[in-house]
């Protein structure tokens, strides 16, 4: 009788679990769409269920981990759609860390060029006082640049 309660508790977590990794998947799927779009507002506005569903997420991969013996209780079909959905939801998840990267990059490299333009200009157009203490264009290097930004 144990074995059945322990099983219907196994059950239960599977479902929970599944219900879980397809909202995190379409999540995902929605966070994706907007990357591929350039939509930071839109990203940004999904960042906190991002992070509660993750949160859950990791809940349920550590109960299974720790009840290994009890997923060996179900059922064939069951294990299959486990696997399935959780092959689906590694997709996404690579897809998306694709995407963020690509996007922390282009971000980087755009500001890089921002910092760059403003560190030649200042060097070519400004003056500053050299070394012998004379106003001069020479010795301007040294020039301080601040760069306020906000991703």
């Amino acid at each position: 009788m144990d074995t059945l309660s322990h099983k219907e508790e196994i059950r239960e977590k599977v479902s929970d679990y599944l219900e879980i990794v397809r909202n995190f998947a379409d999540l995902l799927r929605e966070e994706n769409e907007a990357l591929e779009q350039f939509d930071t507002e839109k990203v940004a506005a999904l960042y906190e269920q991002k992070v509660k569903l993750v949160t859950a997420y990791r809940a349920f991969v550590a109960f299974f981990i720790k009840n290994q013996e009890g997923l060996k209780l179900l059922e064939q079909d069951e294990k299959l759609l486990l696997r399935e959905e959780s092959l689906k939801l590694d997709e996404l998840q690579h897809q998306n860390h694709t995407l963020l990267q690509t996007r922390m990059q282009v971000s980087q490299t755009i500001m890089d060029s921002i910092v760059n333009l403003a560190k030649k200009r200042t060097q070519d157009f400004s003056t500053s006082y050299g070394a012998q203490g004379k106003y001069s264009p020479l010795d301007n290097s040294k020039n301080a640049i601040a760069i306020n930004r906000t991703l």
